[in-house]
């Protein structure tokens, strides 16, 4: 959600920026706009749409001027609509600023700087913000003064970069709830909301905690707290420049899938000792679950999906009571009794401000956190007890892929590992689920060397504004996950049901032609789901089936049939996943959609 970098130092400040900016832009690419300083001007360039459409704007601009400092900003909407008032950065009397957040009283404090005499140019929180920055910046006194009084009367998220005027060549940033990192490069400092923007500058950098303030300068980062000045922990990123490329892909996202087999190789090899589950390179041991009586898996959009196939698992192989909740409703309706609760967050980010609200919720009632996260510099992984990281590396990408499957992965074998645990699996049952969960790697190998019956059925469904999938048991998440997936970056209608809730109303929209996916790698389940099909195909329904390879003649079973790779309910499972994944980016390919960057979406959302 909007998407932060700000560079001081000896190179040009607007090439910097508009760099970091193509980086940032899945945060957020309704507008985008730059704040540049020079030794004769303060100038703000903004335009609405993409980072390119700024960028030509900028090249024409930096013919007349060397920028050595600035700041800029790619934003996804919350108030106010797509323009180029509301685009950042704001600029309020002698304060110039860019926002990632949202501030919860912006109205109250509004209608107060009124009627104190400020005119507001936008319909935006941010210029709110910046207008009382502006009030308490006063002549003869630090930034830091104004920052600290103008935050006490702020309620909500937030993460700025801000220039004073009479600190020329300074950048201010401070975060609450909001992702924000310093970077330290030998051509000078650098802001930024994610470590990926820093990456083609630098590897050193260094977390802003809630309680500071960071003002960067040419070649140092001051960092203050309300007692004074410290000395920060510098760090050196994990990821490369280089990984977070698209790497001769047409998209990210199918970059992003063709990797899937490398990731999930990278997230069980490490995890796997003697034949059986072994966190112990997390930090993880078997006492993280003593004393635990039910398990909540918390997380939203995908991470909610695939946390219901990680609850039904949980449940089945170790009897431990597991549920899925979407994060974003957690700790409005919570359970009534959370003692003895262990919660698992998922969040590819770390940074997903629902997520995050659920695990302090949660922490609040006493519950342990174990979160499964992608990203090592994140929120989520310091808030929690212990981290599962996924190693699914850079996903840049809205529409999550690789982030899934490691996901899925990880709850797999910690599904296993509790049922070890819990002394309901036999040692060498979980050795054989774990060999088949090392098969997954080559299912989904196989899958993308083999990928043609999917692109056939893209071209039958490309046309189509409806699209049902049916499922039962862990094939329905899967369904959640695939009718997502679609409506995502194909803009096609698409939901999922359980198959067997058909008949209780749901058939009444099967119309003449309406493509009906059912998913069928639940073999004992086979049977039902494929009587779900014949009643939507006596309605006239183009039916779709993947399913494991049967006695069944495929004629049986519907007008297209994907024979799914594997033997076991993991391995079709995954093979599922890749399935809706190729349809879903083909489908919008044929369709001419934006794939990385699917309208009103957003890769990172860090607002509730």
């Amino acid at each position: 959600m909007c998407g932060i970098i700000g560079y001081v130092g000896t190179e040009n400040a607007s090439r910097k920026l508009i760099e970091g900016l193509k980086i940032l832009e899945y945060r957020g690419y309704d507008s985008a706009g730059v704040a540049l300083l020079s030794k004769s001007e303060l100038s703000i360039i903004k335009a609405t749409g993409r980072v390119e459409e700024l960028e030509e704007m900028v090249v024409k601009k930096e013919v007349k001027s060397e920028y050595y400092c600035g700041i800029g900003h790619t934003r996804w909407a919350t108030h106010g609509s797509v323009s180029e008032d509301n685009a950042h950065p704001h600029r309020m009397g002698r304060v110039t600023l860019v926002h990632n957040g949202i501030i919860e009283n912006y109205l109250e404090l509004r209608a107060r700087l009124e009627k104190e005499g400020v005119v507001f140019k936008s319909e935006t929180d941010t210029e709110v913000a910046c207008a009382l920055f502006d009030k308490y910046y006063e002549e003869n006194i630090h930034p830091c003064v104004a920052i600290y009084k103008a935050v006490r009367e702020i309620r909500g998220s937030y993460a700025f970069g801000i220039m004073f005027e009479g600190y020329e060549g300074r950048i201010f940033g401070l975060r609450h709830r909001s992702p924000l990192l310093v970077g330290s490069g030998s051509d000078g400092m650098y802001l930024a909301s994610d470590i990926t923007a820093l990456l083609p500058f630098t590897k050193t950098y260094s977390l802003i905690e809630e309680t500071e303030v960071v003002e960067l300068r040419e070649n140092e980062a001051i960092f203050y707290t309300h007692d004074g000045i410290y000395d920060p922990v510098w760090q050196e990123a994990t990821m490369n420049y280089d990984q977070a490329k698209r790497g001769g892909y047409s998209h990210y996202m199918l970059k992003e899938i063709n990797e899937q087999s490398d990731a999930l190789r990278k997230t069980i090899t490490p995890r796997i000792s003697g034949g059986l589950p072994d966190f112990s390179h997390d930090g993880i041991s078997r006492d993280i679950f003593q004393g635990i009586k039910q398990i909540h898996i918390v997380g939203c959009g995908s991470a909610y999906n695939v946390g219901c196939i990680g609850a039904r698992l949980i449940e089945e192989y170790s009897r431990v009571s597991a549920s899925a909740f979407v994060a974003s409703e957690y700790r409005y309706s919570p359970p009534v009794n959370m003692q003895g609760t262990l919660i698992i967050a998922i969040s590819q980010s770390g940074e997903t401000a629902d997520t995050l609200a659920s695990v302090r919720y949660a922490k609040l009632c006493g519950c342990r956190v174990v979160s499964i996260i992608n990203a090592r510099e994140s929120t989520l992984a310091r808030e929690s007890d212990k981290v599962i990281y996924t190693y699914a590396g850079p996903e840049i990408a809205v529409a999550t892929t690789k982030g899934f499957s490691t996901q899925l992965a990880i709850l797999y074998l910690l599904s296993v590992y509790l049922g070890i645990y819990t002394s309901k699996l036999d040692t060498e049952v979980a050795k054989l689920k774990i060999d088949e969960l090392k098969r997954c790697e080559g299912v989904v190998s196989n899958r993308l060397k083999g990928a043609k019956s999917v692109e056939s059925l893209a071209e039958l469904l490309y046309k189509k504004e409806n699209c049902f999938f049916i499922g039962r048991g862990l094939d329905y998440f899967m369904c959640l996950e695939g009718a997502l997936k679609l409506k995502e970056i194909s803009y096609i209608h698409a939901q999922a049901y359980q198959a067997g809730e058909l008949k209780h109303g749901t058939i009444s929209l099967v119309e003449n032609e309406t493509p009906v996916i059912a998913l069928m790698g639940e073999e004992r389940l086979f049977d039902k789901t494929l009587s779900n099909i014949k009643e939507t195909k006596s309605r006239g329904a183009f039916t779709v089936a993947l399913m494991p390879k049967n006695e069944k003649s495929p004629q049986e079973c519907g007008d297209f049939v994907i024979e799914l790779l594997g033997n076991s309910l993991i391995e079709y499972l995954f093979d599922e996943l890749l399935c809706v994944q190729l349809l879903s980016y083909r489908v919008a390919l044929l369709r001419r959609c934006d794939i990385d960057k699917p309208r009103n979406l957003a890769k990172s959302v860090t607002v509730e």
